[in-house]
């Protein structure tokens, strides 16, 4: 009996060790790693959240290369063809020594990208584009996916988070329900136009601040991208 009694309190001792260990490993995330959102009502995955295209190929549907590129005339697949909108979109674009269909590919992604998130929710997919968390959205959609062509509308009439110079006077919606979204708006000389939120803003609560005539810098944190209200 002794002996059971004591293999138990063995036992019992060790799990209690294992478990005071384990529970060390359950500490919430810094504040600092947490990012805006688009809309917490919205069903779609945040597109920052999706899997990052290659690198060389991302870079290049992001911004035209400054280096030399493949001239039209050898633009072609290894197989098939592409068609005169392929063609147009990768005028330019593609590196030497880049396989054109990688570049074409992350333009296509780019338009489904769009696509799906506009199905679920609008202002995610306007969001998405405003926050550039999609590469070359403006020319895969103008180009690629033209009846995308309402999300590129609206996202022209935003700006992202952070720091707008000279921005125009109006009311402004946030496109998150994040509740650490706070801004500000100072006029030249650095006086405090503006500052909100007024009172805590509560979970699913509809973010909107007014940025005064005679703004010269409105600051933003934690609003993901801002579109007229």
């Amino acid at each position: 009996m002794y002996r059971r009694s004591a293999a138990a309190a063995v036992l019992l001792a060790a799990a209690l060790t294992l478990t005071a260990c384990g529970s060390g490993g359950d500490k919430a995330e810094p504040a600092a790693a947490a990012k805006p959102k688009p809309p917490a009502a919205s069903s779609v995955p945040d597109p920052a959240d999706s899997p990052a295209a290659s690198a060389p190929a991302a870079a290049a549907a992001e911004a035209k290369p400054t280096g030399p590129v493949l001239p039209d005339a050898k633009l072609t697949p290894k197989t098939g063809t592409f068609k005169p909108n392929e063609k147009q979109y990768l005028s330019g674009r593609v590196p030497e020594k880049m396989d054109p269909a990688a570049v074409l590919q992350n333009g296509q992604e780019s338009c489904q990208r769009v696509e799906r998130t506009a199905k679920r929710d609008k202002d995610a997919a306007t969001g998405s584009v405003i926050a550039g968390e999609i590469p070359a959205a403006k020319d895969a959609i103008t180009i690629l996916c033209p009846e995308q062509k309402p999300i590129l509308d609206a996202a022209a009439k935003g700006f992202p988070d952070g720091t707008r110079k000279s921005p125009a006077a109006g009311s402004y919606r946030a496109l998150t329900q994040s509740t650490t979204c706070t801004w500000e708006s100072r006029s030249k000389d650095g006086s405090v136009l503006s500052a909100g939120p007024e009172a805590p803003l509560k979970a699913g609560e509809k973010i909107v601040a007014t940025i005064p005539a005679g703004t010269a810098e409105f600051t933003s944190t934690g609003c993901y991208a801002w579109v007229p209200a």
